[in-house]
């Protein structure tokens, strides 16, 4: 088998350079493939180093002949034809949308719509491919808050952000959330056949209310008891630490933030330069407490907190104490 197209000195550093730095295998394969039998190596020699049949590397050599650098890769149209079209795709889209837990019912709506039988493996690549994939749903509210209100409290949380890094004034967030031995099952790295397990048990709830600023330390109160409007009552009274500047605090519409006793406190509040800030329904995301909460419950507890409940309060007070210490989070 005769070159009959001339690898030239030129050539042979183009080649030279595509077998080294080409992101395809094949084509290296090929550049190389050429390179050395441009240099004397008998096709045998070639068999051994690539590993091919013989039909393989005149192939390869009948292509350079035909098309030169063009043959060293394949012309559109060859390989295995895909399954399913543009439109295909975006209806089976659409369909594991509607199952999002059942593929199965997205092979048989194939089946049934296309006459065409594939397995749930097929269906999960083409997800891939339409940049879907298989992760932990989320809780989110009942309902949805107020367009308008909404809008309206998020431009002046902003404004309130800006005061606060000025320094006129200093804005807080207030929440409560609870800790048990049921655990939050968190994702972490294990070996692929094996799943680490979490001890679970029922147990009583550790309740916390936390007072935090974005940039700064967080005021907690933790307890076993359930947590109160007296309880936030008697928390701002006692952990927010003194400054010379308003405090805003900003708070959900949970019940126990909206009773008559907290409206009857408003007035001594703001005597005091203390006011509060009260978010839409349904939009906990604006309340930065919630993302500390999260923190917390996904990414810093020990998976040991779930010991004992000895072990769980420990943990949950260490996580407390070292925020914005040991356990960072950029707001950012």
């Amino acid at each position: 088998m005769l070159l009959t197209r001339a690898i030239l000195p030129e050539t042979q550093q183009l080649l030279h350079r595509i077998y080294r730095q080409s992101k395809h295998h094949q084509v290296r394969q090929r550049a190389h493939c050429l390179l050395l039998y441009s240099q004397g190596q008998h096709i045998s020699q070639l068999l051994d180093i690539f590993a091919v049949s013989k039909k393989t590397v005149y192939n390869w050599v009948d292509a350079w002949n035909e098309r030169g650098l063009p043959g060293l890769y394949n012309r559109p149209g060859r390989g295995r034809k895909a399954t399913f079209n543009a439109a295909q795709k975006a209806q089976i889209k659409q369909w594991a949308q509607m199952y999002p837990r059942q593929l199965k019912q997205v092979v048989h709506k194939v089946h049934q719509t296309w006459n065409i039988t594939i397995s749930t493996h097929t269906i999960k690549r083409v997800l891939k491919s339409l940049k879907m994939s298989w992760h932990r749903f989320r809780r989110v509210m009942g309902g949805q808050p107020n367009a308008h209100e909404y809008a309206l409290k998020q431009s002046m949380l902003e404004e309130l952000k800006r005061l606060d890094s000025l320094g006129v004034l200093a804005l807080y967030y207030l929440d409560e959330t609870g800790f048990s031995l049921v655990p939050t099952i968190p994702y972490g790295w294990q070996l692929i056949g094996e799943t680490q397990g979490i001890p679970s048990q029922r147990s009583r709830r550790l309740n916390v209310l936390g007072l935090m600023r974005l940039h700064g330390s967080v005021e907690s109160y933790v307890s076993e008891q359930s947590i109160t409007s007296d309880v936030v009552i008697a928390c701002i009274d006692a952990l927010l630490p003194p400054v010379d500047v308003p405090v805003v605090i900003v708070m959900d519409n949970a019940s126990i933030h909206c009773s008559h006793a907290i409206r009857d406190q408003l007035k001594g509040w703001q005597e005091q330069d203390i006011y509060i800030f009260e978010l839409p329904t349904y939009s906990p995301e604006l309340n930065r407490i919630e993302i500390l909460w999260r923190f917390m419950k996904y990414e810093w507890l020990d998976i040991g907190a779930y010991e004992s409940w000895h072990h769980l309060v420990a943990h949950v007070e260490n996580m407390l104490t070292g925020y914005g210490n040991d356990f960072v989070i950029n707001f950012a």
